[in-house]
């Protein structure tokens, strides 16, 4: 089976983030992920992986103001500088965290910015970010969002990320995999998975509708752990889903597969 990782942001949210990371090695996780470390000091966030020996696997670029609506900066062309002083900010806790991956979210195309113009920054910042990354020893990847959750994300399909990762022309740059998000906007999850198996650096998973956790929903999963286990992925699935209950309630699945 897969190593599964808890999405803290999701996941365990019945506690204060901090004490997420016990609850999740209590359950039997051996790694987490979340969207972002930047509110407290990387160093008590280490001392809580420490004290459970937990992995940290990935946590995402700072994506612009959040609370506010907005979901990454990267296809911003007036946020450029902004973008790489995030990057910078990025690695310093990644280097604290251990974490080798990090997640780009490309964010929503701005109003009065054309598709072309949006790409190109997108290219650029990709770039950018994957070169000075590749310098911390840090892997980045980076994640096609269906438009239902989020209207008007920029990078939303699978061939459409990798044909903008063609352009940036980086072995440092690959894709996260998300099955929640590409079941809404394409399907045909595991020939894409297998077609793609050299470029996915990370998987994540939800069931469809709601976003819960998996079994309550359309996609196979336990289809989908053995195709990866067949395919010879080695790397983590983040656990990105709401608990349709409690964190603890929704865990059947994992217990299931294990």
């Amino acid at each position: 089976m897969p190593k599964f990782a808890a999405n803290l942001s999701m996941l365990f949210t019945e506690v204060d983030f901090l004490d997420r990371f016990a609850a999740a090695a209590k359950a039997g996780f051996k790694g987490v992920e979340y969207l972002f470390p930047y509110d407290y000091p990387a160093a008590d966030i280490k001392a809580r992986l420490d004290e459970h020996g937990l992995t940290q696997v990935l946590f995402n670029l700072p994506a612009g103001d959040w609370g506010a609506g907005e979901r990454g900066i990267a296809c911003h062309p007036d946020r450029v500088a902004e973008f790489c002083t995030g990057v910078d900010r990025a690695i310093d806790y990644a280097k604290v965290l251990g974490n080798t991956q990090v997640n780009c979210l490309a964010g929503i195309q701005p109003a009065g910015v054309g598709a072309a113009e949006a790409r190109r920054t997108l290219a650029d910042n990709l770039r950018y970010a994957a070169d000075r990354l590749e310098t911390a020893g840090i892997l980045l990847v980076a994640e096609p969002i269906n438009t239902r959750d989020i209207p008007g994300f920029f990078l939303n399909r699978t061939e459409q990320a990798l044909a903008i990762f063609d352009e940036v022309g980086s072995a440092n740059l690959k894709l996260q995999y998300d099955i929640y998000h590409m079941q809404i906007m394409e399907g045909d999850l595991a020939p894409t998975i297998e077609k793609h198996l050299d470029r996915i650096a990370h998987v994540q998973l939800a069931d469809n509708p709601g976003r819960h956790e998996p079994g309550t929903g359309e996609i196979n999963y336990p289809f989908l752990f053995a195709h990866l286990d067949r395919l010879g992925y080695d790397g983590w699935v983040g656990c990105e889903y709401k608990p349709a209950a409690t964190t603890k309630e929704g865990l059947g699945w994992l217990d299931s597969v294990r």
